[in-house]
């Protein structure tokens, strides 16, 4: 979806329990993350060339600038989410791009959830140790 106002691409992504809205627009590589740059917002290396991704797959790293706004999980689920955002946003960008993106395995949202915990059990699917007596 293109915003009629900021000439911006947006897309949403998610991972885990993180949502990603990822605004894209030409530019010079600008990467800003809740207001900070993205290398100061995931900290990790790792993470910031996991949402870099889409980017590697489709040869325009540097060629666009990113807006996002992060909210919920932790950095490792935003990441995830932020790299689903962008793969969107760049596929939105232009068609052609798609056999890359899914070849890559980046259009594809995982939906690994965590398991919720039941009552009068410590965890999700660990027991209390059984005595017989």
């Amino acid at each position: 979806m293109i915003d009629k106002n900021t000439n911006e691409i947006v897309a949403v992504g998610r991972r885990k329990r993180a949502t990603a809205r990822v605004r894209i627009k030409p530019g010079t590589g600008k990467f800003v993350v809740n207001g900070k740059e993205v290398r100061d917002y995931l900290e990790r290396d790792v993470l910031v060339t996991l949402a870099n991704l889409p980017f590697e797959a489709t040869g325009t790293s540097g060629t666009f600038d990113v807006r996002a706004l992060c909210a919920g999980g932790g950095i490792s689920g935003q990441a995830g989410a932020l790299r689903l955002g962008i793969a969107r946003a760049l596929l939105e960008n232009d068609k052609n791009v798609q056999a890359a993106l899914r070849s890559a395995g980046l259009l594809t949202r995982d939906a690994r959830e965590v398991e919720r915990k039941k009552y009068g059990q410590p965890g999700a699917r660990k027991r209390f140790q059984f005595s017989k007596r």
